[in-house]
């Protein structure tokens, strides 16, 4: 059985190619059953000869798109996560007695970027993860370092728009600026000028927030009623309140951002 090839081309215009260690593996786990692939898959130590490396892991969460088996991806998809998460540096002290906000918004970060990327990978062709397939530990250790600087940035910013400090609530505020506004209504993003702005406003907005906008673009749903949808709510591992809260918030920063570009 033959592997899916890489479709992301480098600026020389060659395509991304796997290793020959990579292809190799993959040839030989090609051949065992689901069970047996996600048991080969949990083996943690990188010298023990069964292990699985995780540009093959990330191959078989790729193309179970094509098994309808959301059961079979989320097995997989759990393996791969708890070992990204296992490479991220621990929040906790090693006594146990602090925690670090920073160490511990780079792994939620982390996690919902890849998250993210899989999610999107889902729906159709994601070729940045192609170079995860290449280089795995190279392309989380780019992750880690753009989740360092967004932590680092957010420290030294504070929110411009809040909840009300006594109910936990959108303020009167953010509601009445978020309003009905839909900053993806068709009839004025066929206009280049303004996809222009919106991908420059929505480049301000706080990590979160930006990655539940680039979902609902990607008509990614909030939530589902079918258990086994890909919804964002799942994917940030967020409740569907907070999901909805932060959309909120975001449109209303957006609608903000935007009438200051037009106005420029």
């Amino acid at each position: 059985m033959s592997t899916t090839p890489l479709r992301k081309r480098r600026p020389t215009g060659e395509l991304y190619t796997r290793t020959a260690e990579t292809r190799a593996k993959l040839s030989e786990l090609l051949a065992l059953s689901r069970d047996e692939l996600i048991s080969r898959c949990g083996i943690r130590r990188r010298d023990d000869p069964l292990y699985v490396p995780s540009e093959c892991i990330l191959y078989f969460v790729r193309v179970s798109r094509a098994d309808n088996s959301s059961r079979h991806f989320e097995r997989l998809y759990t393996t791969l996560l708890e070992r990204v998460l296992r490479r991220l540096p621990r929040a906790e002290s090693p006594d146990g007695k602090t925690r670090s906000l920073t160490k511990e918004r780079i792994r939620e970060k982390v996690s919902s970027r890849l998250a993210e990327l899989l999610a999107s990978d889902r729906q159709t062709y994601c070729e940045k993860l192609d170079y995860f397939e290449v280089r795995f530990d190279g392309a989380l250790a780019n992750l880690r370092r753009d989740a360092q600087e967004q932590a680092w940035r957010e420290e030294r910013r504070s929110e411009s728009i809040e909840l009300d400090g006594e109910t936990g609530e959108l303020s009167p505020e953010v509601e009445c600026a978020a309003g009905s506004f839909n900053p993806f209504d068709p009839a004025v993003l066929d206009d280049i000028r303004y996809r222009s702005r919106l991908d420059a406003a929505i480049d301000t907005l706080p990590p979160e927030q930006s990655r539940i906008i680039e979902m609902l673009r990607l008509g990614i749903p909030i939530d589902s009623q079918n258990p086994e949808a890909i919804t964002i709510a799942r994917v940030l591992n967020r409740a569907e309140k907070t999901i909805r809260l932060q959309r909120d918030k975001a449109f209303a920063a957006l609608r903000v951002e935007l009438t200051r570009r037009v106005e420029r």
